[in-house]
């Protein structure tokens, strides 16, 4: 089973609260002991070199009572690297000390907790703890003794993606008894594991369940926590973004994919188109120092481009699992999305405050006229119509502000030019001429440098205008 059935989630997300939803409920100490330590292993400093500190969320409104919020943790990279989750963040963010420091200062790591109503309770870092511990001793044997053990432990597995906790609690919930509560607990966790994982414990509960509605819909809403994880909520973010890209790409079920994706591809276009708006149009009336107005601007473009990379990152995952209909049919018809770009790249300002923006727009461009131009995406007449129409405007435009054109565009700006050149040679001969004309600035600066214009000239001279 892969282990990118699973969701990673890290800071926060659904499988951090299922923890606490799953967990029995206790009564709150006013204080959380440190751990023993294993000499020579989990929580001895004298052979620690990552101090990893365990902190729930902030708390809006802190109660004095409160049970401790945070416990420090002496451990060793070598053992945590055996979680996938902290390989690749280790990966990341490791730094050996040099020889002439004199002793080792352990490496620190915050890993958050999110705080709900059911962490308040004895003992709030226990299931967090144990499988820590399990990453140092590997005695699964005697670490999962109940059925309780197993459930409280194998989210915090999962957020982890220690794949070997996570087999061993299923193995045991598989031969072991459960109560009608232990069972519901069970079933809230199914949805996280893989299809081959989860066999015997859905063979388990009635069929009418695991074939039921509620199975499909837990699966989008795993997969809409996840893509929001991934591209607002998490501090981790390239991490986590290639996780989640994993994830997304393995899914078995790519009806399921396609609808969460194209939810998401809608939602965070017309983020975009919103801000953009309002930059391209300002409401004159919202302030009327000049000064204010002007730092209303930046915000509004500075929140296009944030929204963008979220967008960008989005029409990269939809090509990838070949997904693509839903996006280009509605990037096809965005001439008004189009229009502020141009009007907004006519200005100058956006120099200084989002230089990245034209390449960002530009790359989804590609990507999406690509998917059309190369088959992957077999798009109508009309689609393929209009996303030249709309959109190549907005490529004219580019070049005519960028004199010479910078490293970075040099190579995507003429692969986009061919592949919408590709795009016109599959339309009626009518709409290819009304087409064609507007691309004759590709060739402006140096004919050589078209030679994709210049076969698709020679493609449309043997056919009668």
């Amino acid at each position: 089973m892969s282990l990118w059935k699973r969701q990673r989630v890290g800071s926060s997300g659904d499988l951090s609260s299922l923890d606490g939803a799953l967990a029995e409920e206790r009564s709150s100490p006013s204080q959380f002991r440190s751990p023993a330590f294993d000499p020579g292993g989990f929580n001895d400093p004298s052979f620690s070199d990552v101090l990893l500190h365990l902190q729930f969320d902030p708390d809006p409104d802190p109660d004095p009572d409160a049970p401790l919020t945070c416990l420090d943790l002496h451990v060793q990279s070598a053992a945590l690297c055996r979680s996938h989750y902290f390989a690749a963040l280790l990966s990341d963010r490791w730094q050996r000390p040099s020889a002439s420091s004199g002793d080792a200062i352990p490496h620190r790591v915050t890993f958050k907790i999110p705080r709900d109503d059911d962490r308040h309770r004895q003992g709030p870092f226990d299931a967090h703890v144990a499988v820590i511990r399990l990453l140092h001793t590997l005695d699964f044997s005697g670490a999962v003794a109940s059925v309780t053990d197993a459930l409280e432990m194998m989210p915090v597995a999962l957020e982890l993606l220690f794949e070997d906790c996570v087999r061993a609690c299923v193995r045991f919930l598989e031969a072991m008894p459960w109560t009608e509560e232990e069972e519901e607990r069970v079933l809230k966790l199914i949805p996280f594991l893989g299809e081959e994982e989860s066999r015997e414990l859905v063979a388990r509960v009635s069929p009418m369940v695991a074939a039921s509605g509620d199975w499909k819909s837990m699966s989008e809403e795993m997969l809409h926590g996840l893509i929001d994880v991934a591209i607002r909520r998490h501090p981790n973010v390239a991490t986590v973004k290639a996780f989640v890209a994993k994830i997304l790409k393995d899914f078995p079920y790519r009806g399921t994919v396609q609808r969460v994706l194209d939810q998401a591809f809608l939602l965070s276009l017309e983020t975009v188109k919103d801000y953009l708006g309002k930059y391209a149009s300002p409401d004159v009336r919202v302030a009327e120092d000049s000064d204010e107005r002007e730092a209303i601007q930046r915000l509004n473009l500075h929140a296009v481009m944030s929204n963008l990379k979220h967008f960008h990152w989005l029409v990269e995952r939809i090509i990838e699992v070949r997904v693509a209909d839903t996006a280009v049919r509605e990037w096809s018809e965005q001439e008004a999305l189009a229009a502020d770009l141009m009007k907004t790249f006519r200005d100058d300002t956006w120099k200084n405050i989002a230089p990245g923006l034209p390449l960002l727009v530009t790359r989804c461009s590609y990507r999406l006229a690509d998917a059309v131009a190369s088959g992957a995406t077999l798009a109508p007449r009309q689609v393929r119509m209009t996303i030249v129409r709309n959109w190549l405007p907005v490529l004219n435009v580019l070049r005519d502000t960028f004199s010479p054109l910078p490293s970075g565009y040099r190579t995507l700006y003429p692969d986009l030019e061919e592949t919408f050149l590709k795009i016109i040679s599959t339309l009626p001969l009518s709409d290819a001429q009304e087409l064609l004309q507007q691309c004759l600035s590709f060739s402006t600066r140096n004919l050589d440098d078209c030679p994709h214009l210049t076969s698709c000239n020679e493609i449309m001279a043997t056919s009668p205008w």
